[in-house]
């Protein structure tokens, strides 16, 4: 298999049993890490990190990106990113079933994005079910929020610090908790 069909797989949201499923994603992430190292254990500056980004990636980021590493990922090439998105340090994203940062969005330290869970039964658990993440457009994610597999983020939504993101976030709203919950209207 090879990343465009695994892409194209995970993105119909069928699940993750092959063997050769499984190589391949070990492959990435030893490139994945490679990348990491790198950006992650020496000063770098902004068109550094930009260039080592869109090399992890797999696609150019916009010159507005802005990103404080350290950053994590176990496999990298199902991120994309609008323009004017700020990723804090110490974020971890685990991209194998999609990530998407719509535009002006900001994300803060320790942010969790995962998009994999494994299969609820005991002699099925090595098999993994993928579900995209997408955050709208001006979002505010808070320092150390978890957002979940199959989560959307509403345009101009708000994810306050430490919440834990289950269920989709209408536009406009500002959640919090665990799980997160409406709390109030973005004004």
């Amino acid at each position: 298999m090879n990343l465009d069909k695994f892409l194209e797989h995970v993105k119909r949201n069928l699940l993750i049993e092959e063997d050769e499923m499984y190589d391949l994603m070990m492959n990435i992430n030893d490139e994945s890490r490679q990348i990491m190292a790198e950006l992650n254990g020496k000063y770098h500056n902004s068109d550094e990190i930009r260039k080592l980004f869109s090399q992890l990636i797999g696609q150019p980021v916009d010159d507005t990106f802005t990103m404080f590493p350290p950053f994590y990922t176990d496999f990298g090439k199902n991120i994309n990113v609008g323009k004017n998105v700020f990723i804090n340090s110490c974020c971890c994203f685990q991209d194998q079933g999609g990530i998407t940062i719509g535009d002006n969005t900001l994300i803060g330290h320790n942010v969790i994005l995962a998009t994999l869970n494994h299969d609820f039964s005991p002699n099925k658990r090595s098999i993994l079910h993928p579900s995209p993440i997408v955050i709208g457009k001006n979002v505010w994610i808070g320092s150390r929020a978890t957002i979940l597999s199959g989560v959307t983020i509403g345009d101009g939504a708000i994810v306050a610090a430490g919440s834990v993101v289950t269920k989709n976030v209408p536009s406009n709203k500002v959640v919090a908790g665990v799980p997160a919950k409406v709390i109030k209207d973005v004004e």
